[in-house]
């Protein structure tokens, strides 16, 4: 195994590990997590020692990457995850290659999905992406929008909601990241009272490379995971 092959698999290794702890610490275990690599800084050849060490979820942040990369990558086994910003013109493309969409965040983007998912043929698994911060920056349906986005992404047939999505404040330590990660568990809960019997809100992907632990003692059934998977690599 070369160095970087080696690094790779070490960082995944304890990444897993830091994973189980964090269960472990919230009753939970790390079967209970599904870790998604993130993959927006990175290039098929590391991509590819990810996956030979073991990690099959891989997330893309961007539809145009994830096109290219899904292609370089066609002869792998892996599972691909949309995890960031989704133009609706850019779904027609993105469908057929994605297990689960975290990041629907407007009435509009659910629909086109789901007319997109019916020229497949299809159901497609999404996540509403919920901006529980508030901050302008950040893309997601404010928590007081996001009823109604569950009605509208609920009445779509081809859409299987399964849960919410969200990235803790941009600016913040380890305490706010954690009170993002809670009121996004809080929100799910209220809203699961209430839903539609189509839909069961068990996934809550939240936590990153810094702040995944918390985000796990706050309820994460999905962590999107990158830097810290590539760490130490030149």
């Amino acid at each position: 195994m070369d160095t970087t092959a080696k690094r790779i698999a070490e960082n995944l290794a304890d990444i897993r590990q830091r994973i189980a702890r964090a269960a472990a610490r919230s009753g939970r275990t790390a079967a209970d997590i599904r870790l998604v690599a993130g993959t927006k800084y990175v290039g098929p050849d590391l991509i590819r020692l990810l996956v030979e060490a073991g990690c099959v979820d891989l997330g893309e942040s961007r539809p145009q990457a994830l096109w290219d990369k899904a292609a370089a990558l066609a002869d792998l086994n892996v599972t691909w995850h949309l995890v960031g910003h989704l133009q609706r013109n850019k779904v027609r493309r993105t469908l057929p290659l994605v297990s689960l969409i975290h990041s629907v965040d407007s009435p509009r983007l659910a629909e086109a999905i789901d007319a997109e998912a019916a020229a497949l043929s299809r159901r497609v698994d999404v996540l509403l992406e919920i901006n529980v911060s508030g901050e302008a920056a950040k893309h997601g349906a404010l928590p007081d929008e996001a009823a109604a986005l569950l009605a509208v992404a609920a009445a779509q047939p081809r859409l299987n909601v399964r849960g919410l999505m969200t990235m803790a404040r941009l600016e913040g330590d380890a305490a706010a990241a954690r009170a993002d990660f809670a009121r996004l568990r809080q929100l799910r809960d209220e809203l699961a009272g209430r839903c539609p019997p189509n839909v069961q809100l068990t996934e809550l992907s939240m936590g990153m490379s810094g702040d995944f632990a918390e985000a796990i003692e706050e309820g994460a059934t999905i962590v999107r995971i990158g830097s810290a998977l590539f760490e130490g690599i030149a």
